[in-house]
């Protein structure tokens, strides 16, 4: 039985019964009858990549380009993003294929800039816990999609969802990436069974990034299609043109290809699980 900490309480299924849903379109709200699917590169290389990769997700049904214009990286010497331009990259390559725009705030004093061009603001596994940040996007206009620390516990991380609703923005995401383990053969450790046990505790949607969990393409779809299975709202999942040649994690990003395969039979679970992925 999950335990129920004292540390939140606007979380909790009690507090909303009937749950969040979170608009994402005419058509789709995340956390209702839909499955939502956001697809990109890691990071944002340059416009033709973004055009292409754009395309290429709207084709597979993707709803929701994502793209990192920020990136914080373990190593100071790894590509930190290209900052504005890659927003503005991202911003009109969506809207040309009519796609939502999720990236990721590394800093409070980004809100302002990055609520001018996206859609969702993600807030990546190492700031889960960096409140300063989280009290700040309370505040903001914008949904936040809250990544799950790499060592997070699931009190930890509805605790940190916690501070944004607290702080006045209902409109909170959880995206479980993986935890780690003692596994050596995958990135991190997708926690399926978290799936049910946060959405039984919150009313707050759930979505699965395989793709940092697997650190391998040939894990990616796999993982993708479990997820569905054990009841996730929606995917976030890297997608590159041309993965042999991206700047940061080549491994796990899925071609063009591979996300069509990867829709595609989602699309046959999704049917079985009562889902609508249009």
């Amino acid at each position: 039985m999950p335990t129920i900490s004292s540390d939140y309480k606007l979380v909790l299924t009690a507090h909303k019964p009937a749950g969040t849903q979170i608009k994402i379109n005419r058509e789709e709200s995340l956390g209702g009858p839909t499955f939502v699917t956001m697809a990109g590169p890691c990071t944002v290389e340059d416009e033709k990549q973004m055009d292409e990769v754009a395309r290429a997700v709207k084709r597979g049904g993707a709803s929701v380009l994502r793209g990192g214009a920020f990136k914080p990286r373990s190593s100071p010497y790894s590509f930190q993003g290209l900052g504005k331009p890659g927003l503005q990259m991202l911003r009109a390559a969506a809207d040309r294929y009519d796609l939502r725009v999720v990236t990721e705030i590394v800093s409070e004093n980004q809100i302002d800039l990055i609520e001018r061009y996206a859609d969702i603001l993600q807030v990546g596994a190492r700031n889960m816990q960096n409140y300063e940040l989280l009290k700040a996007l309370g505040r903001a206009t914008k949904p936040v999609l809250l990544k799950r620390g790499i060592a997070a516990t699931i009190d930890e991380w509805l605790s940190a969802a916690e501070y944004i609703l607290a702080g006045g923005n209902e409109q909170v995401i959880l995206c479980e990436r993986g935890i780690r383990t003692f596994a050596t053969h995958s990135r991190f450790t997708l926690d399926l069974a978290a799936i049910p046990i946060v959405k039984k505790l919150s009313h707050l949607p759930v979505v699965v990034d395989p793709s940092h969990a697997a650190g391998n393409n040939n894990l990616v779809i796999p993982l993708a299609l479990a997820a569905v299975m054990a009841g996730a709202d929606g995917l976030l999942v890297e997608v590159h043109d041309n993965p042999s040649t991206a700047y940061c994690d080549a491994e796990q990003a899925l071609t063009p290809m591979q996300f069509l395969e990867l829709s595609s039979r989602m699309r046959d679970i999704a049917c079985g699980t009562g889902r609508v992925i249009y």
